[in-house]
Order: structure tokens, then C-alpha cells, then sequence
């Protein structure tokens, strides 16, 4: 069995994905809230994650060249620069095109820090780097689990949701501070390794196989399921279960615990597990949790719901991104660019069309996409299980190795 070393590195790395994870799942509650604040639609409200969507790819691809130039390292603190400074921008701004705009900066440079804490991790832990990203997402929805409740509190407080910005921006410089002040220090050399092939071919000229691109189409249509849900959960608990609006901002943290606590057990199951049969389990998860959100009039068993829902969500986007970082061999660098063009995908897209669906049906009736999509992620899962098969005929019977 794989066994996973807890070094300095690591530890910087899953802080470093702990802050993208706090303006992720922070920013969901404030969409809804944004739209009263804005007077807009569903649909209008939802060119938010449009505007993630567009950073997302412009991240993905200007990550490959930087880490070849910089290093991942340093990549990742400039991800962490850009996030602070469009979060300090969120924070200060009113009308719709800016903040969009923005989201497009923070979305941006959050894609270079999620590549590289993804890229580095892979090469550090090798066989191991299921498990070390699967905790890496843990720590990210932790931190997640924060940003609903710091919303909800200054919210019902009369504050707003804008003081969760300068929150942000506090803790990036807190763990910078925290960094320097251990001596931590992230790999810095330029990704030679990553940047070329076993025989000297550049990596941008190396094509990723087909189950690389099942992976990617995996975590376009798993990402959709965890933005929707990020976007407007808030608005069916407030519609459908009753919550006040902070109150239902708050409860958007349950669905980040479950995640929280799932990605922590699933650290360990991924050592043990093959990757695929884990994820349809965590399908079928996901599935049984929403039936119990959706069907809930009532707050608290609604809340029940979401966090069955963040347990299954857990383990979509660590094993899926594994998958993918694995069958992408000396191309990692490129692998993890293209992984964000699949997030921005899922994030311009199906928000906008549950918004577009709410405007006409209510955001109880448009949820319904939800199981179309998980639908379609179990059918990808199986068809990529095949493909591992295919591919590498002991893959499905172990927990899936990555190379260093």
C-alpha cells in the first residue's frame, strides 16, 4: 500500500488550496445575495460563474508557460497575489460588469493555484498522490466551510456580505506570513521534468490519451454538479425550506462539511480503493443525498440532505483529476492547463442554464438538472473505467499510481 509522507511542502500546499477553497465556497451564498443587491435575474446573476468560467480558461492557459518559467512554486504564490487583489476588488465594487470582471481575476489566478498545488503534489507523492490530493480538497473545503458562516454572521449583523472579501485577503497574507516565518519554501526551479518528455520532447508537444479526455469531460459535468449547488442551494432553502437569507447562506456550509469529512476519510480509502469503483460509489452518494435535499420542506432536514450531498461530492474532483494527472504521464503541466478549460466548462455553462430554468420554473423545479448530471458523470465513470482497462489491465484493481 502507498504510503503517504506529511512534509512541510505538503502541509504549505493544502494551505495554499485552503484559500482558493474559502473564495469558492464563500462565493456561492453571495450570488443570490449580490442579485438583490444588483436587482437583476437568476440568469443575469449567474454570468458570475460565467465570469469564473472565463478566468478558469485564460488560468489554464497561461499556467503551463509560467510554471515552465518560474517554476510551480512560484506560480502558485503569484496564483495567491491575483486572487488577494480581485478579492480586495470584489470587495470594493458595485455595478454587475465589475464585479465580473472581478470574478474573471480571481478565477484566473485561482486555476494557477489549484494546477500547481495538483502538479506539485502529484510529483512529491508519486503512488500516494490520490491520497494527497483527495486531503489537499479536504483542506479546501475546510476552509470552505468558513466562508458560509462568516457571510451568514455579518449578514444577519447588518454588514453585508463584502467583509468576507477582507477576510480573504487577510488570510492569504497570514499563510505568506506564516511561510516565510517557517522557512517554507515551494519547489522554485522551472517544471524541466514536467516540461518535457522521457526523450527530450517538449511536453506541449506530447498528446494526451483518450482517457485523459473521459477525465476531462468527467470533471466538466462533476464541476457542474458542485457549482450549481454552490450557486443557488441558497435559493431553493430559502424558497423551499423556509431559511431566512442568512440563515440559508450559512447552511450552504453543510454541504462543505460533508465534503470536509468525506475528503478526509477518503484520503485513506484512496490508498485501498481503485479509483473508479470509488467514484461511482460516491455517485450513488451524491445521488441519495440530493433526493433528501430536494424532497425536504422543512430547514433541518434539508440541511440533513446537504451534507449526505458534500460526502459524495468529496471524492468527484480528487479522483477524477488524479485519473487525469496519471494518464497524462511527462505532460502534467499541460494536463493540469487543460483540467481548468474543463472547469470553466462546467462553470460557464450550467448555472447560467439552472438560472435561465429558475426564472421560468422556480429554483425547486430546476434543480431537477442535478440528477441528469450525476447521471451522466456515473455513465462517463463507467465508460473511463473501461478505458483503464484497455489501456493498463491492472489499473481498475488498485488504487490508480501516478508518476513522480
Amino acid at each position: 500500500m502507498p504510503r503517504l509522507t506529511h512534509d512541510k511542502i505538503t502541509w504549505l500546499s493544502y494551505a495554499q488550496l485552503g484559500l482558493w477553497g474559502f473564495f469558492l465556497y464563500g462565493f456561492g451564498p453571495v450570488v443570490p445575495l449580490l442579485r438583490d443587491e444588483q436587482g437583476t435575474s437568476a440568469a443575469v446573476a449567474g454570468l458570475h460563474s460565467t465570469g469564473i468560467a472565463a478566468g478558469a480558461l485564460l488560468g489554464g492557459a497561461i499556467f503551463p508557460p509560467v510554471a515552465r518559467r518560474l517554476g510551480r512554486g512560484r506560480a502558485s504564490w503569484l496564483g495567491l497575489a491575483g486572487v488577494a487583489a480581485g478579492a480586495a476588488a470584489l470587495g470594493l465594487l458595485h455595478p454587475l460588469p465589475a464585479t465580473i470582471a472581478a470574478v474573471a481575476v480571481i478565477a484566473t489566478f485561482g486555476m494557477m493555484v489549484i494546477s500547481g498545488v495538483s502538479v506539485m503534489l502529484t510529483a512529491r507523492h508519486g503512488d500516494a498522490a490520490p491520497a494527497a490530493l483527495t486531503e489537499a480538497n479536504a483542506a479546501c473545503a475546510g476552509m470552505g466551510i468558513l466562508a458560509p458562516l462568516v457571510i451568514g454572521a455579518t449578514v444577519d449583523a447588518g454588514l453585508g456580505w463584502r467583509p468576507v472579501m477582507a477576510v480573504e485577503v487577510g488570510l492569504i497574507a497570514l499563510v505568506a506570513l506564516a511561510a516565510l516565518t517557517f522557512r517554507v519554501r515551494l519547489p522554485h526551479a522551472p517544471a524541466a521534468a514536467a516540461a518535457d518528455g522521457p526523450i527530450g520532447v517538449a511536453a506541449s508537444a506530447v498528446r494526451l490519451p483518450r482517457t485523459y479526455w473521459i477525465a476531462w469531460v468527467l470533471m466538466a459535468v462533476t464541476g457542474s454538479i458542485e457549482v450549481c449547488l454552490s450557486l443557488w442551494t441558497a435559493d431553493v432553502l430559502r424558497s423551499h425550506a423556509g431559511l431566512s437569507a442568512g440563515g440559508a447562506s450559512a447552511a450552504i456550509a453543510a454541504i462543505v462539511c460533508g465534503m470536509f469529512a468525506g475528503r478526509l476519510a477518503g484520503g485513506r480509502i484512496a490508498l485501498r480503493w481503485p479509483p473508479v469503483p470509488l467514484l461511482l460509489a460516491a455517485l450513488g452518494v451524491s445521488l441519495a443525498g440530493f433526493a433528501l435535499f430536494w424532497a425536504a420542506a422543512v430547514g433541518w432536514l434539508a440541511v440533513t440532505g446537504l451534507v449526505v450531498l458534500g460526502l459524495g461530492n468529496a471524492l468527484h474532483y480528487p479522483l477524477a483529476i488524479s485519473i487525469a494527472l496519471a494518464v497524462a504521464g511527462p505532460a502534467a503541466d499541460k494536463a493540469a492547463g487543460w483540467s481548468s478549460y474543463s472547469m470553466g466548462v462546467g462553470f460557464g455553462i450550467a448555472p447560467v442554464a439552472l438560472g435561465w430554468v429558475a426564472d421560468g420554473v422556480g429554483p425547486h423545479l430546476a434543480f431537477l438538472l442535478l440528477p441528469a448530471f450525476i447521471a451522466a458523470a456515473a455513465l462517463l465513470a463507467v465508460r473511463l473505467g473501461r478505458a483503464l482497462r484497455a489501456a493498463h489491465p491492472t489499473d481498475d484493481q488498485r488504487p490508480i499510481p501516478i508518476p513522480a
